[in-house]
């Protein structure tokens, strides 16, 4: 077990009150034996300004990604599997504190224990602070990378597949069209058709004109049975 010291270093903020750091690296099996309390409460806490911080960063910078295709990108990016990786990224299993019989079970490689600590961390650093903004630039430093990865895959996935689709079929030819646009500037509504072969094959709306080319080809798709 290293020094939480070296982990203070790792997350880039320095506490104030280092038992808030200590309790969020303490594993409730080291808990029960010391009697002092485990990152338990602190994990339900971080949740939800992890989850918070993150819709707010896809909302922000991902303005042409529908509702649907934001929640998906969001669960994706708070999974188990991916505050696993951020906690690997900070070493953070080797500061952990757990019981011996944890320890020889590979606790501190156990992807469940470590997204827990990475969400323990984030509210540790928030009521630490008293600022969620130092738990937000510590929650964006995995977050952003992450999201513009995701967020990019997400954003073609309609338009891209079906443009695939279609250009399995030489001759064929795709094109989208806006129908209407009304609204005040600063809530615009665009309404698009795709066109395949002059042929209205979908139709969507959206607060963008891309939104609603990736609604139009979602329905498109769904009506050629994708």
């Amino acid at each position: 077990m290293r020094p939480i010291e070296e982990y203070e270093k790792r997350i880039g903020y320095e506490f104030q009150d280092k038992t808030l750091l200590e309790t969020a690296v303490t594993h409730s099996s080291y808990a029960n034996e010391h009697k002092r309390p485990s990152y338990e409460r602190l994990e339900f806490l971080g949740d939800s300004v992890l989850g918070f911080v993150t819709a707010e960063y896809l909302f922000a910078h991902f303005s042409d990604l529908p509702e649907g295709q934001l929640t998906k990108t969001r669960a994706a990016l708070v999974c188990e599997k991916s505050l696993c990786g951020f906690s690997q990224r900070l070493e953070a299993g080797s500061f952990l504190r757990l019981s011996h019989g944890e320890i020889r079970s590979g606790g501190r490689e156990r992807a469940s224990i470590l997204a827990d600590v990475f969400e323990s961390t984030t509210a540790a650093i928030y009521l630490d602070s008293g600022d969620l903004e130092k738990a937000r630039a510590f929650v964006l430093r995995f977050i952003a990378p992450a999201a513009s990865t995701r967020g990019a895959k997400a954003f073609k996935d309609y338009k891209t597949t079906l443009q695939e689709i279609i250009q399995q079929h030489p001759g064929e030819r795709l094109e989208y069209v806006l129908t209407g646009e009304s609204g005040p500037d600063h809530r615009k509504h665009f309404t698009v058709e795709v066109h395949l072969n002059s042929n209205v094959v979908g139709k969507g709306g959206g607060r963008s004109k891309k939104e609603a080319e990736q609604q139009a080809a979602r329905e498109a798709l769904e009506l050629m049975g994708y």
